[in-house]
């Protein structure tokens, strides 16, 4: 592994980040195409594996949750209202009792079913630091994030992507493509994936490069009004203040002035 860094928790949404009018992340959601009033996708047929787990997570499904869930995702899928900790404990069963091939068909399986927990228990079944070989995984956290939608699952598969990221750097030139596309969620995913960078307490060289390519890609999404987009790069230069203040500080001189109020506040919060 390269520099050391923290895997510290995702962030969430918060209404108080919204400092400016109408600048809420419910209305972000909104302009990035999750519309409410659409009806639920069809179910999709699954693989026998798949859809047994399926049934094991929903076994602890709470309607009054799911309904709860629902409402604050803003997000057109099926919610069983089942806590992140229940999740954790049938995937840790999973990986102990299944193979790598079979960790990973059972992900792409429950992923596909487009049930929120599910999709959570995917990506946390690609979670793992060490995986070898990994690049089945890999792949399947791209053909994922071509296609996301919303910011929880999305923040959940793209920090499983961050240890693929940096076990194999040389994947920020996948990443790179994802910068161009027309897919909001897709172009956020590249700040999320490469968030390690901003937290190694000792970067090599070939570290820094990937940080300073990571910033490059901030700087140019400064520009984008989308608040999930100006949240990530707040996010980013937060976390990079932690441990190189002056390479934050520098980045904001340059471009803070760009960023909407909000994420200029969250970004310099642990500058003096």
């Amino acid at each position: 592994m390269n520099g050391t860094w923290i895997d510290e928790p995702m962030d969430e949404p918060d209404d108080r980040d919204a400092l400016e009018n109408g600048d809420t992340p419910e209305l972000a959601q909104t302009e990035a195409g999750e519309t409410v009033s659409e009806p639920l996708p069809a179910p999709v047929i699954l693989t026998p594996e798949a859809q047994a787990a399926l049934d094991r997570i929903e076994a602890f499904a709470d309607s009054a949750k799911a309904q709860e869930a629902a409402e604050y995702h803003k997000v057109k899928r099926r919610y069983l209202g089942v806590p992140v900790p229940q999740i954790e404990d049938l995937v840790a069963e999973w990986r102990a009792d299944l193979t790598l091939d079979d960790r990973i068909s059972l992900a792409a399986g429950l992923w596909q079913s487009d049930v929120h927990e599910a999709m959570v228990a995917a990506a946390k079944l690609l979670a793992q630091a060490r995986m070898r070989p990994d690049d089945a995984a890999w792949a399947l956290i791209c053909d994922w994030t071509l296609g996301f939608n919303g910011w929880a699952t999305a923040d959940q598969a793209t920090t499983s992507g961050q240890k693929r990221l940096v076990a194999v750097p040389s994947r920020i030139d996948t990443v790179a493509t994802w910068t161009q596309s027309p897919n909001m969620w897709t172009r956020r995913a590249a700040l999320v994936i490469t968030l390690p960078y901003a937290k190694m307490n000792f970067p090599k060289d070939a570290d820094l490069a990937i940080r300073e390519t990571a910033l490059g890609w901030a700087a140019a999404y400064v520009t984008d009004r989308d608040w999930f987009i100006q949240k990530a790069i707040a996010w980013w230069v937060r976390d990079l203040s932690k441990h190189n203040a002056p390479r934050a500080r520098a980045f904001l001189d340059a471009h803070g002035e760009g960023l909407k109020s909000f994420a200029r506040k969250e970004a310099s919060r642990f500058l003096a």
